[in-house]
């Protein structure tokens, strides 16, 4: 079998408004196991910076460790990417972005790389606000190691093994809630019409996003006990709403009545869109999340969109003031102003 991508394509495929087709976004060919829903998102990250124009080499893929963190390789084969240890990604994405604050941040990992061994970092990356799109393709299981539970998989749900999960699950959607984190989501893999536009967005946003993506396992965890099979999460989805991705170069428009949609300006004048909204929803309070994640889970449902946003968020740079340039590009001049400045600096402390 060849794991080789021919280069040959279409003279005429379609381009976005920077020139690039979708050819251009691609990775190499991913060697996931056939039908696995972490396949799919890669698809989903690649539409969206494709539909978003973005340049492939100002994004900087980052990972950890499982089926989750080998995805980068199938997604933006000519950005910047850098697979770190187990559970240790969070660090290595704050380093990057604390040192280069022009590129757009990915962080793939996955519920073990994330709510197990990374379950710590996760927590400081979230309330830090990094600027960045942190994805946890969560399927329940540990999918490279043979199926066992992962810290996320719902209390009596079975394996392949056929051993029911007698531990109470973590939810990294109410722990990102709770922590601060101000774009919150939860999506499923088989979704891509709900998917794409989230990725969208949270690209878009300033401050840390994260989106929970329920990711089926195909081979350790697609039994018909599990609760993260592909047939259990489309009987239990309930949408908080329709979400439109807006960017600001286009017109607004929408053809629901008055009173069933509502729109959120974010910072830089992309739009979000939510259509036929229910009526005690709101996408910016924090707390209406909260509780709603939690109904959801009483009633034995999964609940998917995006939670909440917090369109006047102020990342990690300006809450500590840093420089605007990267500090790749300060010169000897930036780095060392003088005695005159180091004397203000002294006073200053006297």
């Amino acid at each position: 079998m060849s794991y080789l991508r021919p280069d040959f394509r279409h003279p005429n495929l379609p381009v976005n408004d920077i020139g690039f087709t979708k050819k251009d976004y691609e990775g190499s060919i991913s060697t996931l196991c056939a039908g696995c829903g972490h396949d799919s998102i890669s698809a989903g990250i690649i539409q969206a910076c494709y539909d978003l124009s973005i340049e492939p080499h100002r994004v900087a893929k980052l990972s950890g460790i499982g089926c989750s963190s080998k995805t980068p390789t199938y997604f933006l084969g000519n950005s910047h990417g850098f697979n770190s240890v187990h559970g240790r990604m969070p660090s290595v994405a704050t380093g990057a972005n604390l040192a280069n604050r022009d590129l757009i941040y990915i962080g793939v990992s996955g519920d073990g790389d994330t709510a197990s061994i990374g379950f710590g970092q996760f927590g400081h990356v979230v309330r830090r606000n990094l600027n960045m799109l942190y994805m946890v393709e969560n399927n329940g299981c540990y999918g490279l190691t043979k199926g066992q539970d992962s810290a996320t998989s719902d209390t009596g749900s079975q394996s392949k093994k056929g051993a029911a999960n007698p531990y109470e699950p973590i939810d990294l959607v109410s722990m990102a809630l709770q922590l601060g984190a101000t774009f919150v989501a939860r999506s499923f893999s088989g979704d891509k019409d709900q998917l794409i536009p989230l990725i969208k967005a949270a690209i878009a946003h300033s401050g840390f996003a994260f989106i929970d993506v329920i990711s089926p396992c195909v081979t350790f965890n697609n039994n018909p006990k599990s609760t993260k099979n592909y047939d259990y999460v489309r009987e239990h989805i309930e949408a908080t709403s329709t979400v439109d991705f807006v960017p600001m170069k286009q017109e607004i428009t929408t053809s629901y009545q008055q009173g069933s949609s509502t729109e959120v300006t974010m910072h830089d004048g992309s739009v979000l869109r939510f259509n036929k909204l229910k009526q005690d929803w709101d996408p910016q309070d924090r707390f209406s999340a909260m509780a709603a994640v939690n109904d959801a889970t009483q009633r034995g449902e999964i609940l998917t969109g995006l939670l909440y946003v917090d369109p006047q968020s102020q990342d990690l740079h300006e809450i500590i003031n840093t420089v605007r340039k990267p500090l790749n590009s300060l010169t000897e001049k930036d780095l060392c102003p003088g005695n005159v400045a180091l004397e203000k600096i002294n006073e200053s402390l006297r």
